[in-house]
């Protein structure tokens, strides 16, 4: 049973919260730049003399797999080389090729297998991993290693899986971007989705409002925004128990059963209707645009056209419309709702509660 009541309780919340999961939460930024500085101690710029051949992201499951397909998005088609997501090393990798690599789990044997094998190969790897454990000695003295030096339960970690990967790709001259902004961009998140702010002017706590007690359908309008859909999924399963469907918006309209069943939902063919009587499996849509500019407002008014009811997840117009700053903004947006909802829900903090594993 969802205790709404709580969101604007500050006092309850902090009690609640006895682990201090918002806290950790909102510590995004201070993970990017903890992760940059890391980069630039080891030398990550030098990274390769030349552009690699290809790039292989290696995932396991965790915050990972959602990073990865953001980094691949945000690479986009014209991206100079191959850029490939795996779960273990594809066969073909060596001494030409880069590789970088994420784990929650330090003693993942599977990864460690395919670190060892592309640094006995040559080729240039990089760890976000821990300085413990098979996966980082696989990798000792042959990998730059960037272990995380905020702790965070694993299942909030993005700001640092995320400032890896966009360091790693930086320094193979693939994506150029300023971590700095990127850590001041997402502690303003943070303060914008502050506790003590009420619901009305809180985006973290009125995404959760309008996620609860519904069965979301997470639509990106472009691969960006997609991606963003797919690590929000992430959250709101790890934290708050919730399932949703994510998929991009012309995929999603192939989907003709789901998108006529969710067009059906606060249209204007129900706008005198109840929401106290909606049931609890009500469906809903929700179009995630990262973009700001003249095509994603195309994309934005193609969807609500079709969609009246639709709920549209937008960073807003104080985030500039740089496509790394505002997928960075929305995806922790979607942790802090998703530990809001999780807490109001009763989910979070029982006993066993898993998230209370640091790394």
């Amino acid at each position: 049973m969802l205790d709404d009541s709580l969101f604007d309780d500050p006092a309850r919340l902090a009690d609640t919260d006895s682990a201090g999961l918002l806290r950790l939460a909102a510590l995004a930024g201070a993970q990017v730049r903890s992760c940059a500085e890391t980069a630039s101690e080891i030398g990550l710029d030098q990274l390769a003399d030349e552009r690699p051949r290809a790039v292989v992201l290696l995932t396991r499951p965790g915050v990972g797999p959602g990073v990865a397909g953001l980094l691949a998005a945000l690479t986009g088609p014209r991206c100079p080389v191959p850029l490939v997501v795996s779960e273990e090393l594809p066969s073909w990798v060596g001494a030409l090729d880069a590789v970088f690599a994420h784990t929650d789990d330090v003693g993942d044997v599977t990864l460690a297998e395919s670190v060892a094998t592309a640094c006995r190969r040559g080729a240039s790897v990089v760890l976000a991993v821990p300085d413990e454990g098979p996966v980082a000695a696989a990798g000792a003295g042959r990998a730059k290693l960037l272990p995380p030096r905020v702790p965070v339960p694993p299942a909030l970690s993005f700001g640092y899986v995320f400032a890896a990967g966009i360091c790693t790709l930086r320094a193979l001259r693939l994506l150029e971007f300023d971590t700095d902004e990127l850590a001041e961009e997402l502690d303003k998140e943070a303060e914008r989705d502050h506790p003590g702010h009420e619901s009305l002017s809180n985006p973290a706590k009125s995404l959760a409002l309008r996620l609860a007690d519904r069965a979301p359908l997470l639509w990106g309008l472009e691969p960006v925004s997609t991606a963003v859909a797919a690590h929000g999924a992430y959250a709101l399963g790890a934290h708050a128990g919730v399932p949703c469907h994510v998929a991009g918006y012309p995929q999603a309209a192939a989907q003709r059963g789901l998108h006529r069943a969710a067009a059906s939902v606060g249209s204007e063919a129900d706008i005198f209707a109840d929401p106290e009587d909606a049931p609890a499996s009500s469906l809903r849509a929700f179009l995630i645009n990262a973009r700001l500019d003249n095509q994603g407002e195309v994309y934005e008014r193609a969807a609500a056209r079709d969609l009246p009811g639709a709920d549209v997840v937008a960073p807003g117009d104080s985030v500039r419309a740089d496509p790394v700053l505002r997928a960075g903004v929305l995806a922790v947006r979607f942790d802090l709702a998703a530990v809001y909802l999780g807490l109001a829900a009763g989910m979070l903090n029982g006993p066993g509660w898993p998230a209370l594993a640091m790394h």
